[in-house]
């Protein structure tokens, strides 16, 4: 097969292991930047343009989209599709994903365990967000952010309120959940391709933080999920609509609740903790589908 991974940047850990992967299998492996895509739009023929060359003959794709490049990545996974190639994650699920808010209510709606979330537009109405949530300490998310970034832990009432304040006072759209005491800075991340879950691992965030990510300093191991976890993690990536996936959820003493699921997580964290080859899942999963 011919296989295009739609990645900016060639030398990523991610990138360079699903190539590997790929050409190991015997398959015919590319990496293209997705915002150097021209995209031909007219009747019945569409096309991409990259490089001054027409790209022609590709089986597959995979995405791995920055979420600062959400719209053209995904405008660009369309034309593909349009193409009528496969892809590792569909461009629809791609955007439903990358909408925080957007997701938690799909996630809602298919009953999974979730932080209590509260969205509001009312910037004068921070004390009621505050109380629904239960109280300091909490968390506000933007709905933007992403590897912890425009994460806030807010330790009482009044730091709370002002945070929101300046938030809201920039115009930035934020979430605010509770906090989650119990899971002690933790979080659990299943790796999830085809319907299975092929890694899991526990991230730990360093002393005096709060955000597990690996960016920000956090430590992965190994972790065998709970049935509960396993079915939970599953009907997260399900109800995205996601083949390839990374859901993180937290454990608590209601059970697991689904923090975010994200169709492009990284490759690094997960094969180092697990030291299962998930790239080669990957490629497998596109050969059976293609």
């Amino acid at each position: 097969m011919k296989i295009a991974i739609l990645s900016r940047n060639g030398n990523l850990y991610s990138t360079k292991r699903l190539v590997e992967a790929g050409t190991k299998l015997g398959h015919e492996m590319h990496v293209i930047d997705h915002l150097k895509c021209d995209l031909v739009i007219e009747k019945k023929q569409p096309s991409i343009v990259y490089k001054n060359n027409r790209l022609e003959g590709f089986d597959a794709i995979i995405p791995r989209i920055g979420a600062s490049v959400t719209f053209y990545g995904t405008a660009v996974v369309r034309q593909f599709e349009m193409m009528k190639l496969f892809t590792a994650v569909e461009s629809q699920a791609l955007v439903r994903s990358r909408d925080k808010l957007r997701s938690l209510q799909i996630l809602s709606r298919a009953g999974l365990g979730l932080p209590k979330t509260v969205f509001t537009n009312d910037t004068k109405n921070v004390e009621a967000v505050i109380s629904e949530v239960g109280g300091a300490p909490l968390i506000i998310k933007l709905l933007e952010g992403t590897q912890g970034l425009g994460v806030v832990l807010a330790e009482n009432d009044k730091a709370a309120e002002s945070v929101l304040e300046a938030f809201h006072g920039l115009q930035a759209r934020v979430i605010v959940q509770e906090f989650i005491k119990e899971a002690k800075g933790a979080d659990i991340r299943a790796f999830i391709v085809d319907g299975q879950v092929v890694g899991a691992m526990k991230r730990q965030a360093k002393e005096g933080e709060f955000r597990s990510n690996l960016h920000r300093g956090g430590t992965a191991e190994l972790i065998e999920l709970t049935d509960e976890e396993e079915i939970a993690a599953l009907k997260a990536a399900k109800a995205m609509g996601l083949g390839v996936a990374g859901v993180d959820m937290l454990q608590s003493a209601r059970g697991p609740l689904i923090l975010e699921v994200n169709s492009s997580p990284g490759l690094e964290g997960i094969e180092r903790a697990t030291g299962r080859d998930i790239a080669r899942d990957i490629i497998k999963y596109i050969a059976r589908n293609v």
